[in-house]
């Protein structure tokens, strides 16, 4: 058998893994299955398999997570077996036994796990190999990331108690990897058992704290919590407040000077013919209006955003959820999973309160500074342009008492 079998079946994999890219597969992803490929070769190579168990091992190793693509954790298994014997149908070299074969292998690595025959166990040990290594910490976040962007979300009391369980149910089947792999496995039960003990020693000091305080500990813990509550509110209400007040300051210089425009082009506009010295000063005054108006409806205009969160957003506490620019693209479904979750994070709720405290100061802050400004130009407008006016008025009752008058003959001036 050729080893072109073998690449068209790592270039088959490896396209459906980038043509149909899951953001949320933070674990079961391209660069999993590439490690099951290399541990599952490595194991294979220790013991020396026929060329047609081999092909066994290096397809379902290849093939026993592309399922995560298109279903639920709990049906990937099938819907691996499923993508494996559509893409095998259509090559000759492998014969049915061998595709059967091959799905019984993905079929023996669903947990817990229990192969028949060496190449089921090679397969089985592969997909675990994590579990005793160093690497096990990072791929433990991985998993519990991806399983809360799935909608599996668990407390982290909980995740670590079932990874817990599930490590001290699971054993390595293959001797190569009982040899090679037990200890650091340990070791990683043991900081399992650590972090457990820890969090579940929080709880009861916590509790035991609560008892032996009584009321006067629960009495401090409510005034805190309300005293943090009313300064919220008071500070909240209190920029609204202000919001509003540059919204009112705005409205009345729009107004204004939008009456002050209307008033010039409808009546002086025209008495510019006979009154010319005047066309400098009205010039000024448009101008100066124009300007107000625009620096205050900057100040008022809001602020576009995307309306859209992701559930990696929400795990990393990135997203203000008190905002509505944040949410008011997504599904009622999507909103109330990220508010339970909130809700669930005394930490990350503290913390979006303070955020949309300080985003409101900073949407604050450029709106009295535009404020600001736009009242500035109109002050300075009025000065400048009644100083024109004054100016162009001297200049012209100036040179009209210099004009000589002409008369005709019967006395009419010219």
């Amino acid at each position: 058998m050729t080893d072109n079998i073998y690449k068209r079946i790592a270039n088959h994999v490896t396209d459906l893994f980038e043509q149909h890219t899951n953001p949320n597969l933070l674990f079961h992803n391209l660069q999993h299955t590439k490690n099951v490929v290399d541990h599952a070769q490595e194991i294979a190579a220790h013991y020396q398999l026929n060329e047609t168990d081999t092909l066994v091992v290096y397809a379902a190793a290849w093939f026993h997570d592309v399922g995560h693509l298109f279903t639920e954790p709990g049906k990937h298994e099938e819907k691996s077996v499923e993508l494996m014997r559509a893409y095998l149908q259509q090559e000759h070299e492998v014969s049915p036994e061998t595709v059967d074969n091959i799905a019984a292998c993905i079929m023996a690595t669903r947990l817990p796990a229990s192969p028949k025959g060496l190449v089921q166990e090679i397969i089985c040990d592969a997909d675990t190999y994590h579990f005793g290594t160093k690497d096990f910490k990072t791929t433990n976040k991985l998993i519990k990331k991806e399983f809360a962007l799935r909608g599996f979300d668990l407390l982290p009391d909980e995740w670590t108690k079932n990874t817990l369980e599930l490590l001290n149910r699971h054993t390595f089947f293959t001797t190569y990897c009982k040899v090679l792999l037990a200890l650091r496995k340990e070791k990683n039960i043991a900081w399992l058992k650590r972090k457990n003990e820890s969090i579940i020693n929080d709880n009861t000091h916590h509790n035991l704290f609560s008892t032996a305080e009584g009321n006067k500990t629960q009495e401090r813990g409510n005034l805190r919590a309300r005293g943090l509550q009313t300064v919220m509110r008071l500070t909240s209400a209190n920029h609204l407040h202000l919001s509003e007040m540059a919204d009112r300051k705005a409205n009345i210089l729009i107004s204004v000077n939008s009456i002050m425009i209307s008033v010039i082009l409808s009546l002086l506009i025209e008495k510019l013919q006979d009154a010319p010295y005047l066309t400098v000063p009205v010039v000024m005054v448009l101008v100066f209006s124009l300007v107000t108006i625009v620096l205050a409806i900057l100040s008022t205009r809001p602020k576009i955003t995307e309306g859209t969160f992701s559930r990696e957003d929400i795990l990393s506490k990135r997203t203000n959820l008190l905002f509505f620019g944040n949410f008011y693209k997504s599904s009622l479904e999507e909103y109330q999973w990220a508010m339970s979750t909130l809700m669930k994070d005394t930490e990350y709720l503290y913390s979006v309160l303070v955020k949309d405290i300080h985003q409101i100061g900073v949407v604050l802050g450029r709106k009295y500074k535009l404020v600001r400004l736009a009242y500035n130009v109109f002050m300075i407008g009025l000065i400048v342009s009644v100083t024109a006016f004054f100016i162009a008025a001297l200049i012209n009752f100036g040179h009209a008492g210099q004009q000589p008058v002409i008369s005709n003959g019967s006395g009419s001036p010219l």
